[in-house]
């Protein structure tokens, strides 16, 4: 027990002997600065300093942008723009799918690569007549009164129109004979109607120009797209007077008639009529005599 009591007063003097601390300058040996200093003090400082330095330590991770440098720590801010880009990525590649299917619909018009149906103008005008009976109902005072005052409003409406759509009237693109028709098992989707070289051809409808391109098989071709979604097509033209996104009209000049395309075996015009993204005969509804 004296021993152990010895060597306790022992490491406590160790701990408690001052030492002097002494900064001199070499050539001329003067005192420059002195600090008296025990091992028990340095401990302290030391231990105190290291302290300080977890809790700044801490204080720089938890409080500053600082801590967007050590690995394993995400932003905030990276994280709601990678929210956001997130977003638009899906938004992007949602528009990107729809601007192919649309492509991939007009490509069908322009080589007519796909499934037909066989429209016939007599049985879509009966369809529409049973459809109009079967909606023919007893009117009332009430009734007719409601109606007469929809119509009064629908009249002077610049951005609807109070028209019936069966009197929907299609303008021959050129007038001329008719060299190959519409033909199904050929799946010549269209009539070819000789013309001479140069005579404008005119759309056949109001609608607007989704396409007015050159291309090696067909020459310069013009798609216009028209209400109740209906599309029509001109091929092998020699030159087009519109562009893509113009606003036509009825019998506006969108090209004039020609011989291009390595499918020309002479002055004509190449016509289809696309209804819903079927193809439909012409001959219909138009008359190019």
């Amino acid at each position: 027990m004296a021993k152990e009591k010895k060597k306790e007063k022992k490491f406590a003097k160790k701990l408690l002997h001052k030492y002097r601390l002494v900064i001199l300058n070499e050539d001329t040996f003067e005192e420059r600065f002195a600090i008296k200093l025990t091992r028990l003090n340095v401990f302290i400082l030391t231990s105190i300093s290291a302290i300080c330095l977890v809790v700044l330590t801490i204080l720089l991770i938890a409080y500053t942008p600082l801590r967007e440098y050590i690995p394993g720590y995400s932003s905030a801010k990276l994280k709601k723009e990678a929210t956001i880009l997130n977003y638009k990525t899906d938004s992007l590649v949602r528009e990107l799918e729809l601007n192919k299917s649309y492509y991939a619909s007009i490509r069908k018009v322009l080589t007519g690569d796909v499934a037909t149906v066989d429209f016939n103008r007599d049985s879509i005008i009966a369809a529409t007549q049973n459809d109009i009976d079967i909606l023919q109902v007893k009117t009332n005072k009430e009734d007719s009164l409601l109606r007469e005052k929809v119509e009064k409003e629908d009249k002077y409406n610049l951005f609807e129109s109070a028209g019936d759509r069966s009197n929907y009237v299609l303008f021959p693109p050129v007038n001329g004979t008719i060299s190959e028709g519409y033909n199904i098992e050929e799946k010549h989707f269209a009539v070819d109607v000789v013309i001479a070289i140069n005579t404008p051809v005119k759309a056949t409808a109001d609608g607007t120009v989704i396409f007015a391109e050159w291309t090696v098989e067909t020459g310069y071709v013009v798609i216009i797209e028209h209400n109740q979604e209906l599309i029509s097509v001109y091929k092998h033209n020699s030159a087009i007077t519109k562009t893509q996104g113009d606003l036509v009209k009825a019998g506006e000049v969108i090209a004039m008639s020609g011989n291009t395309g390595e499918l020309s075996t002479g002055p004509h015009l190449h016509f289809e009529l696309w209804s819903k993204g079927y193809p439909v005969n012409p001959t219909n509804f138009i008359d190019f005599q």
